[in-house]
């Protein structure tokens, strides 16, 4: 058995690879070069004795050019870690999933998603211990927003998420139905008809069910200001007052809630959206006196991101900068996890397997 392999040999004085496929000058980039030579070099080892091959892989390594050990070592370093916020809503989770699948199967990071609630996340954001939140909403946050963005510059704004929300007042449409009036607030001026809404919890008014009490909720001033006999109880959560609805709804019962849109619940259910005064910034203006009688605004949904990340992580930065989906998108996966009881995870990987063209236009050029 011959000990140099035939399809393999170096001309040092020449510079030329000589091989079954022919020979050329090594010129400029000799990566190329590098990957046939270890090929090769595997090859000729198989041929020599065991007691020679130490020597030989020793002699080799200290023969190749200057950094190729370490730009391979380099290459094989994980990626940093990207925290993303996933804040305590069914919407805010979904997106959460569906960027952490992509950074990670994707793009090859790890990547931590932080349950926090969408005031908490404002100094998390500042400090760096979280890189993202994706779905921020603008209501009642003004104070944090200029603080945070616009004087101290501790928040980066990476653009919108593309889908546009809005808070309302719900009840059942078969109460609407019955009740006419009810489908403005005026109609719940009438103690008799506000009382249809009572609860032993609401304490002889009418129950006005709300969600999470971190979430951004003006009812307490609509309440008062527009002189109504009804009473917030805290429901805890989302899902506690989507488990409230649909046992009023199985029943038949009047029941008055704060919900918004987009949500996967107005696929299953009927519902009416209580008109309140009209919103206006002179509304809002007194926000903070609790002098808001009106109704909430119109929401264009963003992103923020802790500025260190373009640096920490550029391409995940640009990643979740061109992350962007419609109401559409989102409505989708909210229905397959509130319908038809899917998890996040699983309602997130199957819009991806969908949706290939629109992510991966959110992948960064190299």
């Amino acid at each position: 058995m011959s000990h140099i392999d035939p399809f393999f040999e170096k001309n040092h004085q020449n510079n030329i690879i000589v091989s079954a496929h022919g020979s050329r000058p090594v010129t400029g980039d000799t990566s190329s070069l590098h990957i046939s030579s270890v090929l090769a070099f595997h090859r000729l080892l198989g041929n020599l004795s065991t007691a020679f091959r130490p020597v030989i892989i020793l002699f080799s390594l200290l023969a190749l050019p200057a950094g190729t050990i370490s730009c391979t070592m380099k290459d094989s370093e994980p990626k940093q870690i990207i925290r993303i916020a996933e804040n305590p809503w069914t919407g805010s989770s979904i997106n959460a999933h569906v960027a952490r699948i992509i950074l990670t199967e994707k793009m090859g990071y790890q990547v931590e998603l932080v349950p926090i609630d969408g005031k908490s996340q404002w100094p998390a954001l500042a400090k760096g211990s979280i890189d993202a939140s994706l779905e921020v909403w603008p209501s009642g946050r003004k104070e944090l927003i200029e603080e945070y963005m616009s004087d101290r510059k501790l928040v980066e704004y990476i653009g919108l998420l593309g889908v546009v929300g809005k808070v309302n007042w719900y009840v059942p449409t078969y109460v609407v139905e019955k009740y006419p009036e009810l489908a403005t607030w005026e109609g719940f001026k009438d103690p008799r008809l506000a009382a249809l809404f009572k609860t032993e919890a609401s304490g002889g008014k009418g129950r006005f069910l709300a969600g999470d009490p971190s979430w951004v909720q003006y009812d307490r001033d609509i309440i008062r200001n527009l002189d109504l006999p009804l009473r917030v109880v805290q429901a805890g959560s989302e899902q506690a007052v989507l488990d409230a609805l649909e046992t009023a709804y199985s029943r038949r019962q009047p029941i008055l809630v704060y919900l918004w849109t987009p949500h996967a619940v107005h696929a299953k259910y009927g519902l009416t959206a209580v008109k309140l005064p009209k919103y206006s910034d002179a509304c809002y203006a007194k926000a903070a006196e609790g002098g808001v009688a009106c109704e909430y605004p119109s929401e264009i949904l963003f992103k923020a991101a802790w500025p260190g990340l373009k640096t920490k992580a550029p391409d995940a930065y640009r990643f979740l900068k061109n992350f962007a989906y419609s109401n559409e998108d989102q409505i989708a996966m909210l229905a397959m996890v509130e319908i038809e009881g899917k998890t996040p995870e699983a309602a997130a990987r199957i819009w991806i397997e969908r949706n290939q063209e629109k992510w991966k236009s959110w992948l960064p050029i190299e």
